[in-house]
């Protein structure tokens, strides 16, 4: 049996797998080849030069995209007194402390990001296990843990978007939908690519990006130069 569809396969005959690809190129030919029935997402994905097993080199970080992700956000906070104001003032979708945490051991998980303030992680902390392998754990790299949590809120819901290298150095972070203008996506990859850049620790030896590729929800991987 083949390992994709039809779609897919057709959608493949346009890319030149040994081109590399400008960013305008690559957004282009990524809305041309995407067949889905719905807007789908577009993504950004690089192999980095690093070691994660090293402290210094597990990139992680978070920023406003220019122009949003497309995508609303449902942001929990744990917060409580002005804070937990703030937060509900701010647009969060839940607010609470120990009543939100039973909610999430009980099985509750219809929520995209989590924020807390850093006296609310002593309880939150034990949720671990849950929110952890689903990339939900407030981080304090990503602004999630923070007493201004207006400000977090109101970034989550601008289009704030979170990166970090996996244990094979790769970094896979969406830069907006299909239904986006070219130029719209072009300017949410130049700015995810500038942070990706300036996130370099001192300690990567060589070649820091060796790839990059964009690609939506179904279509293949465009190649850009990564020297660029």
């Amino acid at each position: 049996m083949p390992k994709h569809g039809k779609k897919y396969i057709e959608a493949l005959k346009k890319v030149d797998s040994s081109k590399q690809y400008s960013i305008e190129e690559a957004v282009s030919l990524t809305k041309e080849m995407d067949y889905a029935k719905f807007d789908a997402t577009v993504e950004v994905a690089y192999n980095l030069n690093v070691d994660p097993r090293q402290a210094d080199q597990q990139i992680r970080g978070a920023l406003v995209l220019p122009n949003g992700t497309g995508k609303t956000q449902r942001v929990i906070v744990f917060a409580e007194g002005e804070q937990a104001k703030a937060a509900e003032a701010a647009g969060a979708d839940v607010v609470g402390s120990d009543d939100l945490v039973e909610r999430i051991q009980d099985g509750w998980l219809d929520f995209d990001v989590v924020v807390a303030t850093p006296q609310m992680m002593a309880k939150v902390g034990p949720l671990g296990r849950v929110l952890g392998p689903k990339g939900l754990m407030p981080n304090p790299k990503t602004g999630t843990v923070t007493m201004d949590v207006e400000t977090a809120v109101n970034n989550v819901k601008a289009g704030q978007v979170t990166y970090r290298v996996d244990k094979a150095g790769l970094i896979h972070a969406p830069i907006g939908k299909v239904s986006f203008s070219d130029e719209k996506l072009v300017e949410n990859f130049n700015a995810l690519n500038d942070v990706i850049l300036r996130a370099r620790p001192a300690s990567a030896k060589g070649q820091y990006v060796t790839s990059v590729s964009v690609t939506s929800t179904f279509t293949p991987g465009v190649h850009l130069n990564p020297n660029a």
